[in-house]
């Protein structure tokens, strides 16, 4: 069932729209199979800045039920939450039976910007390192079902996409000063990947590749492998029919004019 339908998926740059659309009304299956079997899911979606991670999960959310698949990126912690369990903060939003949980960068943040930036010291650091695939393991066994997806894009496509973003107002919120940082510390963040899949790419939990220089076609792989993943059934939906509205002939309602409409500019 599986290869049929990424066949039946396949794109090329000039029926992206159409190969979405075939990807995204698989995504609403594959929805409605977690929701019903129970399952639980986590996608973690990690990568250089401007990698495209944003753009990909955008799309895979746009047709789902937001109560079912739901995305959780988190801000900066608290004075109280740094001083809990580093995983403490994360486990809170790890799904229940039925869901599907998209992490916006995750508990790597340890890994990358805080290792590269010092916003952690070596201890904790190294305790990351350590712990990270026991956790990990440890919610595979209690039914979680983990996948990881790696963002990888060059830094000739990193500096297109950072000055788009610079003069484009639409694109202009995306762009911080931690962005400056993380070009000016390419090759520390690299090193901090590299390190980071060294101690965490494990057979049970393994990192994913997607080559994000080319946005369209990441999407549309990142999805299809998402597919391929989780093995699911077709759903068939229940057949809706509408009810008559009832005729209330006591009732007079108020005339139009007593309510304040807004300007119909468009």
């Amino acid at each position: 069932m599986g290869d049929s339908r990424r066949k039946s998926c396949s794109t090329s740059e000039d029926n992206y729209e159409d190969a979405l659309a075939c990807l995204q009304k698989e995504l609403v299956h594959l929805q409605e199979w977690v929701r019903t079997q129970g399952l639980k899911v986590v996608v973690i979606f990690e990568g250089r800045d401007a990698s495209g991670k944003g753009g990909t999960i955008k799309r895979i959310t746009e047709p789902l039920n937001p109560r079912v698949c739901r995305i959780v990126a988190l801000g900066v912690p608290s004075s109280r939450e740094k001083s809990q369990w580093y995983f403490q903060r994360y486990a809170a939003h790890l799904p229940a039976a039925g869901e599907i949980v998209i992490f916006d960068r995750s508990w790597y943040n340890r890994a990358g910007v805080e290792k590269v930036m010092g916003f952690c010291t070596e201890d904790e650091y190294d305790e990351f390192l350590r712990s990270c695939p026991d956790f990990e393991r440890m919610l595979v066994r209690s039914g979680i079902i983990i996948l990881k997806y790696w963002f990888s894009v060059s830094d000739e496509e990193q500096e297109k996409r950072f000055k788009s973003r610079i003069k484009d107002p639409m694109k202009r919120w995306k762009f911080s000063p931690m962005d400056l940082e993380s070009r000016s510390r390419w090759l520390e963040y690299s090193k901090a990947k590299d390190d980071m899949f060294a101690h965490t790419d494990t057979k049970q939990v393994p990192w994913f590749v997607v080559n994000a220089d080319n946005k369209k076609k990441a999407r549309l792989n990142c999805i299809d492998h998402i597919l391929s993943q989780i093995p699911y059934e077709k759903m068939k939906f229940e057949t809706i029919e509408l009810p008559p509205l009832p005729q209330y002939e006591s009732y007079v309602r108020p005339p139009m004019k007593y309510q304040t409409f807004i300007p119909e500019k468009y």
